[in-house]
């Protein structure tokens, strides 16, 4: 929480100190003709890196040293440092923010540090009605120039909206009244959008160990929450295996979990800057493949509860196996009416459970047709039954896997050992690309008995893989009466597609669709040259002239 809001908070007069100086101390008498520290210049020399140099204007003794800002403004990482020297490289160095610096002996003085109401923002505001804004939005950081309410240069120039930003639409007011959280239904993400994950995660746990359930323990715990992010201490930790700067205690931490406490909020950003910027390429890998892993087991889990409480609930009431029994022994009890042969619903005798039973019939068949109907219904649900079983042993051997794929990772101490251990394990297998540094492939692909598998990752992808990368030949597949993936199987000449092959990529269809959490989903199979595209169709939309259905449990990779 090094850009969040209560973070910039207390950040703001501790910079406000430096770059303002006190009048009060031994040089008391040489110091009141100071106002504040001068923007004397600004320049980068690495594309996400920005440097601001603040010191006493030239000609006069120096009585204060030079106060140094570097600004790290990655789309993954942003943050500020505050280094006792830069040494400014000879080559590869370019001068910014001129016309805020101003001309030799003109330049600006400091007059203050703001922060913005629900804001991850900082602003250093200099003469003139200039103020310097870092901004920290997620993956858009920035630092931009106002003069006035507008923006008058900006560091990055790709992030074209910012040049539209207003300052006094900065601050965001929101109501965080106990009423305003009865409202919202008890929801503080709501309240408090500024929390961010090391606050949730803190509020979470303390909710967990005092056994919170009603809304006003709830509003106790935040409460604490916010008092304590008003009077922080900072804390230097490790969570989900990288530093992390929070201004919340975490006592239960792994006794191998270093934390250091700071009570200066400058120091504080110094020390997580210097440590989260320290890691080596390792470190790096290591702390992303263990957060994947952990990412993993917490959807495992997720699943095995979904299952689970499928489970439950077919056992609550009776089966339909057990309505057939029941129509089959109860037939002399089901009235009939001319033009009708069962009623809609029909209350008889449950020999199971020793009560009476209402089930719902379809008026369109007799008695003896709805019984086979029921039975036929059972039939499915003792597959679903299995298919929820067998998904539950599933998940609970892949989080056994995972658990000892953590341990044997945290044994290995070299890049090289890791990486052969990845490759060896394919740890990878559904990660982002992107996000190892290689290029994302344009489809998804799977290979299954040497057939390749393509799938298509949105609309206009899946338009894209349809229209351009499928042939006559192959054979196409999407999940029936839904949105979802176009999966395509390549054809290899002189073979036929394999049953088993055209089931796995019908399973990958209804894995990539919004029947992905069904029992069962039908998949529309048949041949690229009976699938159309006519003018004037959206994204992702085709017509199927002919097809095939087979019906599969939706599974991934």
């Amino acid at each position: 929480m090094h850009t969040n809001f209560y973070f910039l908070k207390q950040l703001g007069p501790a910079l406000e100190g430096h770059l303002l100086p006190k009048s009060s101390g031994p040089n008391s008498h040489v110091n009141e003709s100071i106002t504040g520290l001068r923007f004397m210049a600004c320049f980068s020399q690495d594309r996400d890196e920005v440097v601001l140099i603040f010191a006493q204007a030239r000609g006069k003794i120096n009585y204060y040293k030079p106060f140094y800002i570097k600004a790290s403004l990655r789309p993954d990482f942003s943050g500020l440092f505050f280094p006792e020297s830069v040494q400014r490289a000879r080559t590869n160095s370019v001068d910014l923010f001129e016309s805020i610096v101003g001309e030799p002996g003109k330049e600006r003085a400091v007059i203050g540090v703001r922060t913005f109401l629900n804001e991850r923002c900082l602003a250093i505001v200099l003469e003139d009605d200039v103020a310097l804004v870092f901004k920290f939005f997620g993956n858009r950081p920035n630092l931009l120039a106002f003069q006035g309410n507008e923006v008058v240069d900006l560091f990055n120039r790709q992030l074209a909206t910012d040049a539209q930003l207003l300052l006094d639409g900065f601050d965001r007011p929101i109501d965080q009244s106990y009423a305003a959280f009865e409202q919202a239904n008890f929801d503080r993400r709501k309240l408090f959008p500024t929390f961010g994950k090391v606050v949730n995660r803190w509020i979470d746990e303390q909710e967990a160990k005092r056994a919170v359930r009603g809304g006003s323990e709830k509003w106790a715990v935040l409460q604490d929450a916010l008092y304590q992010l008003e009077h922080p201490h900072y804390f230097l930790i490790r969570l989900e295996h990288k530093p992390t700067l929070s201004l919340l205690p975490f006592n239960d931490l792994p006794a191998d979990t270093p934390q250091r406490e700071f009570t200066d909020p400058i120091e504080a950003a110094n020390r997580f800057y210097t440590s989260f910027n320290g890691l080596t390429v390792f470190e790096h890998e290591k702390a992303n493949l263990l957060k994947l892993l952990e990412k993993r087991r917490k959807r495992a889990e997720s699943q095995i509860d979904v299952s689970l409480q499928r489970l439950l609930s077919k056992e609550e009431g009776a089966s339909h196996e057990e309505k057939g029994h029941i129509l089959m022994a109860n037939l002399h009890e089901i009235p009939s009416t001319p033009g009708m042969k069962s009623p809609e619903r029909v209350a008889l005798y449950d020999f199971y459970r020793d009560r009476p039973l209402v089930i719902k019939l379809k008026p369109d068949l007799t008695p003896q047709k709805n019984a086979e109907n029921y039975y036929r219904k059972a039939k499915n649900e003792k597959l679903e039954e299995q298919h929820f079983s067998d998904q539950i042993a599933a998940r609970e051997a892949e989080i056994v896997r995972i658990d000892q794929q953590k341990i044997d990772l945290e044994a290995i101490k070299t890049l090289k050992d890791l990486r052969r251990y990845i490759k060896q394990h394919n740890l990878l297998a559904e990660t982002n690309y992107a996000s190892a540094g290689e290029a994302a492939p344009l489809f998804k692909e799977v290979v299954f008995d040497s057939f390749r598998i393509l799938i298509g990752r949105n609309d206009k992808n899946n338009d894209l893989l349809t229209q351009r990368y499928t042939y006559k030949d192959d054979l196409w597949l999407h999940a029936r009466d839904v949105s979802g993936s176009h999966v395509v199987i390549k054809y290899q000449a002189g073979k036929s597609f394999p049953k088993r092959v055209i089931e796995r990529a019908a399973e990958l269809a209804a894995w990539y669709s919004k029947r992905k959490m069904d029992s069962l989903c039908p998949v529309t199979v048949t041949p690229k040259k009976y699938v159309r595209k006519p003018k004037g169709l959206a994204e992702g939309q085709v017509i199927i002239e002919k097809e095939d259905v087979v019906l599969v449990v939706p599974k991934g990779e």
